[in-house]
């Protein structure tokens, strides 16, 4: 029997995010790819199919986010991390159509629950500030994205086989961090961590975390492009697929070594500020997009997109986190990671779907328009909120 903590060791997360993500790693980049180019199906179709994993990952971040307010937060992580695993383990025998599909389901629901739970034990920490939590976990969360997106891109010349095979290793070490490292007590009172000054009672918090998590499922709509569409983009300007994969290794490094540099910069600002000015260059990056035709301009887009990633993105649970009471934690960050989920299922399917009947120039131009649209409608509902705050 594993013995009880009184809280999850900060570096016992760090390590689970980053496991987490380069297996997830594995799949994201690969799934397009290979239901176009090796099972021969339209890029609708693996619209359709990334669409219907991310709508059970979304059920998994609801349902995740609940059993952590409502159930047993050790439990519920064991059966996620387990249904993940399943899942890819299948995959090394059976990954023809339809079974790869199907899979992918699973794994999708079991991906979903353990994000939303890995996020709200992170926030249950007590001895460090949720934003410093947040800023180390991204970096963490990003080292497993280089692990995961650079093993794939060579792994997958030797067979789809061995990806999985490779992946269903991460996962079988996920389950077992999960039994040793997390059967902790999850304290449900009233925190005792400062919160930003100024933060509303929860009552009242409802528009404004709407409004951030609108700003969220458009950045992962249009960073589900970079998943699906943009590989079959860059292989159809004849750029190696290995290639592709080596920009998601660069940006994972440029995270790694950069981030800490950015949050130490980042906490003299507000979060809200870190977030407009990060998005907004994350947005501008994929105006730049429209116009790359070689690889050197795409490994300068995916320099701006990071840059701009770094400085917006870390911030955004520990503001969410922010506004939120203890006893509420799970369902709130499991509304972050539900609306990253659904813009990671919108994002492939729109992306074939206007690539059936339009170019890639309004594909990008959509994207960068809707995430400049999302985050001047946030501006404006903080400003109202800090206003009225002001006034009471």
């Amino acid at each position: 029997m594993i013995k009880q903590r009184s809280e999850i060791r900060f570096n016992s997360v760090i390590v689970y995010s980053l496991i987490l993500n380069a297996g997830a790693s594995f799949m994201w980049p690969l799934v397009t790819v290979y239901l176009h180019n090796y099972l021969h199906k339209s890029l609708t179709l693996a619209g359709l199919v990334l669409l219907a994993m991310s709508c059970f990952m979304m059920l998994g971040n609801y349902l995740g986010g609940y059993l952590f307010d409502r159930w047993s937060p050790y439990k519920a992580t064991i059966i996620s991390s387990l249904i993940s695993t399943s899942a890819i383990f299948t995959l090394v025998f059976f990954h023809g159509w339809p079974m790869f599909g199907i899979m992918l389901l699973s794994v999708g629901f079991g991906d979903g629950a353990c994000m939303t739970l890995l996020n709200s034990y992170a926030a249950s920490i007590k001895t460090r500030s949720t934003r410093a939590i947040f800023n180390i976990l991204y970096i963490g969360q990003n080292l497993g994205i280089v692990i995961g997106t650079l093993m794939v891109g060579f792994l997958l010349k030797h067979g789809i086989t061995l990806v999985f095979t490779v992946t269903s290793a991460f996962y079988a070490a996920l389950v077992l961090l999960t039994i040793l490292e997390f059967n902790v007590h999850v304290d449900r009172r009233v925190s005792t961590k400062p919160v930003d000054p100024g933060a509303p009672v929860e009552t009242k918090v409802g528009g404004i975390i709407l409004a951030i998590c609108s700003v969220v499922l458009s950045v992962y709509l249009a960073y589900a492009l970079w998943e699906s569409v943009i590989p079959v983009h860059m292989t159809n300007l004849h750029i190696p697929f290995e290639n592709y994969s080596l920009l998601w290794t660069l940006n994972g490094l440029m995270i790694v070594i950069g981030q800490p540099f950015v949050n130490r910069i980042g906490s003299h600002f507000k979060l809200s500020t870190q977030t407009y000015t990060g998005v907004a260059i994350f947005a501008a990056s994929f105006i730049w997009l429209i116009f790359a035709r070689d690889y050197t301009a795409f490994v300068l887009v995916m320099i701006m997109t990071t840059i701009g990633e770094m400085i917006g993105f870390p911030g955004i649970p520990a503001w969410i986190d922010s506004l939120s009471t203890p006893k509420q934690r799970g369902k709130f960050q499991g509304l972050y990671n539900l609306f990253m989920s659904c813009g990671r299922a919108l994002g492939p399917l729109i992306g074939g779907m206007v690539l059936d009947y339009a170019s890639y120039r309004e594909l990008f131009s959509f994207a960068a328009g809707l995430i400049l649209a999302c985050v001047i409608a946030l501006w404006i509902i903080n400003r109202l909120r800090v206003r009225n705050s002001l006034a009471s």
